[in-house]
């Protein structure tokens, strides 16, 4: 006996619909068992993660910065997704955009003007679109893998920034700690409502790009050449659009918001460079755009709801003593159900029985 994926003809579009909601139920109800496992209960786990961190004020703030980036990257990524390109990197792509952007405060720190905070952002869109030109380049002329290429730059990010912070860029008075100097205030990003909470600008950021993600793919010839080119590369080349030139503006696009979110976070609620800038909101972000269904609407939902992990995590720690690892755990646990679902769509699970004769010819 065999186990074969067949495909479906047609897929339900209703399904398509509530498979990120069958997902997350599923995601819950497998929290739920791995919490009564480790012995606590799991209505007050579950309370703790998705419910405690509403309850206040300044909690929703936190809730907006972690969602930011989140959204921010996974934005990006649904359009590089949806033209066929494997950008797996935002995380390497988020790290240089926070790098680079942090060029003019740290190098440049004298400079007072109104000017440093724009020219920071730009930067960081910057230096992350150029980090993600690398596996575009070496896909389009090469025929590199770009998953492999992508993912491995990550590593080459996280120990550049390791090194820079602990040497070039070290805080002169900063007692020998592995970190830059602090930013002055023309270069961190402003709050939006001080009084209540430390949330920023980089969730209007978000919301931006959300919005002008999601007009450029339903409204926009740049969008359907995405659509056609991610659908069938054949089709596309006989509508005239190139297929090389479609991976480098996927590439570019996401790593510049990438880019965006990592000076975003930088300049908004480290305000400084560290030798870790990311708890792994670029992998994150995977599992947001395919939560999200690859929509930019979709997306920002799905951002508030990994963002609210994250700060479930930290809530359960201190509540009833969960493992810090919890939050990937449950992160983890998303991505696998919603894999799992949109393949139940996609496909039959058929089980083949062997018949006589393939036995017979085994056994010879």
């Amino acid at each position: 006996m065999r186990i074969e994926l067949e495909r479906r003809p047609g897929h339900s579009a209703f399904f398509s619909v509530v498979s990120p909601f069958i997902a997350l139920g599923l995601t819950i109800i497998a929290g739920a068992i791995m919490f009564t496992a480790l012995d606590k209960n799991p209505i007050d786990a579950l309370f703790s993660f998705f419910i405690e961190p509403l309850t206040e004020v300044w909690s929703l703030h936190e809730l907006a910065i972690k969602a930011a980036p989140l959204i921010l990257i996974a934005v990006g990524l649904s359009v590089c997704f949806r033209s066929n390109n494997w950008n797996i990197g935002a995380e390497g792509q988020f790290i240089l955009g926070g790098v680079v952007g942090s060029i003019v405060p740290i190098m440049f720190h004298q400079w007072d003007s109104w000017l440093v905070l724009p020219v920071m952002l730009i930067m960081g869109m910057a230096g992350g679109a150029a980090y993600a030109a690398i596996p575009a380049l070496l896909k389009t002329r090469f025929n590199t893998n770009e998953i492999l290429s992508s993912l491995m730059l990550v590593y080459v990010a996280q120990l550049f920034l390791d090194w820079i912070v602990r040497g070039p860029w070290r805080n002169p008075e900063g007692f020998n700690f592995p970190e830059s100097r602090e930013f002055d205030v023309e270069a961190i990003l402003p709050e939006l409502l001080p009084a209540s909470g430390r949330a920023d600008l980089a969730i209007i950021f978000a919301v931006i790009a959300t919005l002008l993600t999601w007009f450029m793919m339903r409204y926009m010839l740049r969008g359907f050449e995405v659509s056609v080119l991610g659908q069938s590369a054949r089709a596309g080349r006989f509508a005239g659009f190139s297929a090389n030139k479609m991976v480098f503006f996927a590439f570019l696009f996401s790593g510049a918001l990438a880019g965006l979110a990592g000076i975003s976070e930088v300049s908004g609620s480290i305000e400084q460079l560290q030798p870790v800038i990311s708890p792994g909101y670029g992998f994150t972000a995977i599992i947001v755009a395919f939560l999200g269904r690859l929509n930019p609407l979709g997306i920002f939902a799905a951002g508030l709801i990994l963002a609210l992990t994250y700060l479930g995590g930290e809530a359960a720690q201190i509540s009833i003593g969960l493992p810090d690892k919890i939050a990937r755990v449950f992160q983890g646990l998303l991505l696998f159900f919603v894999l799992a679902c949109d393949t139940l769509i996609h496909y039959r699970v058929r089980l083949k029985f062997a018949s006589h004769a393939e036995l017979a010819g085994e056994g010879a």
